[in-house]
């Protein structure tokens, strides 16, 4: 009876677009790694600006040296992963930028990663971008994402549900 009455409080969390451009499905990552959820479940958003910044405060977990890829740790203990393009290990860090290092506090909209759009295109490389809750199981309760057009540090693209 009192199970109605009294309903826990949901802590949810927003994520914001990290980067600028259309936000779609992870099924439309062509790299089945991603399109069939097994690095986490999150979108993927088409990149129209080369410019990834901080979605929210965290911490930095993760660069990888070649700065296509960066893992960042919230205070509930969320971790979100972004992958610049698909493959994009391959070039070597060319045309990406990387202005943060493993363990940076960084601040929502702080820039983490420049990246040429048109060396990646040129190089042969999808710029889809999947953004990945890498610690899903352990960390969210319910996740929803939204899709359509998104302007990096605005629109929210996750709205995950805080596991206790």
């Amino acid at each position: 009876m009192f199970g109605k009455l009294f309903k826990a409080k949901k802590d949810t969390f927003t994520i914001t677009a990290p980067i600028t451009g259309k936000a779609v499905p992870l099924t439309e990552v062509p790299d089945e790694a991603f399109a069939g959820g097994h690095m986490g479940r999150g979108i993927a958003i088409e990149p129209s600006v080369g410019k990834l910044i901080a979605p929210f405060d965290a911490v930095v977990a993760h660069v990888i040296h070649t700065n296509h890829a960066v893992i960042l740790e919230h205070a509930s203990g969320l971790q979100l992963l972004v992958h610049i393009g698909i493959n994009t290990v391959a070039m070597k860090g060319e045309g990406f930028k990387g202005h943060v290092q493993i363990g940076d506090e960084v601040k929502a909209g702080q820039t983490l990663v420049e990246f040429d759009i048109e060396a990646i295109r040129a190089a042969g490389y999808p710029l889809i971008t999947p953004v990945i809750i890498a610690n899903e199981e352990e960390s969210v309760a319910e996740l929803e994402v939204l899709q359509g057009s998104v302007t990096a540090g605005q629109d929210p693209v996750i709205q995950a549900v805080l596991a206790k």
